[in-house]
């Protein structure tokens, strides 16, 4: 009702249709009814129209997903103000050397610039939730960043999941260098790129490229954009990839 009373127009995805019918209910004879509009359904599986802003008090066993929609959506919305669970809300903000700093954190900041709007104490629900939580603001990077997104997941999701090891510790492995080999292989057929019957061995290409571009002693929870970026775009240079 505070947005229809300053907004062009509402689109609300609303999922409970308890939620829905009291809605109608209040718009319902009033100057407001003609500027709303609701989608009644599951924000996740529901394709989302044309909007500029969005405003949502987020269900907490969604947040990742809902956020990775929106910042896939196109085209691209001026700014979400987005309702999380604290924790969450921390890890989207997360700087290199944070103990919060992760693989959501690069994935989500190679989108957008997330920013702390303010925090929501658990006082503020009725019932009192178990969590605080915070209000973050999303604006996309417009024009987007020129990337391949699976594969810059790739290469962030691998060296988050060891985050303590060195690059150098964390590709010298028998199942890294296997996974990015048959990698390699699938790219040079696809580009008929020809290779020898007996390929040899990646990890010293592998192993190469980190020394060449200073990162084998690096780790991932002390790297920020631009460093995953000039990684990516080193194993790229040679037809290595991530996905």
């Amino acid at each position: 009702m505070k947005l229809l009373a300053v907004a062009k127009k509402v689109i609300a995805i609303e999922v409970d249709p308890r939620m829905v019918a009291e809605l109608q209910k209040r718009v319902a004879g009033t100057e407001y009814k003609n500027k709303l509009e609701i989608i009644f359904g599951d924000a996740i599986k529901t394709e989302f129209p044309y909007f500029d802003i969005c405003v949502a008090n987020t269900p907490y066993q969604i947040s990742s997903p809902l956020t990775f929609k929106l910042l896939s959506h196109r085209p691209l919305f001026r700014e979400a103000l987005l309702m999380f669970q604290r924790e969450f809300a921390l890890r989207l903000i997360a700087e290199p050397n944070d103990p919060l700093y992760c693989r959501l954190s690069v994935n989500t900041q190679l989108l957008c610039k997330p920013t702390h709007v303010m925090k929501v104490g658990k006082n503020n629900f009725r019932p009192p939730p178990k969590v605080e939580s915070s209000i973050i603001r999303l604006k996309p990077h417009n024009p987007p960043p020129a990337i391949n997104f699976m594969e810059w997941d790739g290469l962030v999701r691998l060296t988050f999941s060891r985050k303590n090891k060195t690059m150098g510790g964390i590709f010298k492995k028998d199942s890294v260098v296997q996974m990015l080999t048959e990698n390699y292989k699938t790219y040079c057929s696809l580009h008929n790129i020809a290779l020898p019957e007996e390929l040899p061995s990646l990890k010293p290409k592998i192993l190469e490229i980190l020394e060449r571009t200073g990162f084998a002693e690096m780790r991932s929870n002390k790297m920020d954009i631009n460093e995953f970026m000039k990684l990516l775009a080193a194993f790229n240079e040679e037809n290595i990839h991530f996905a």
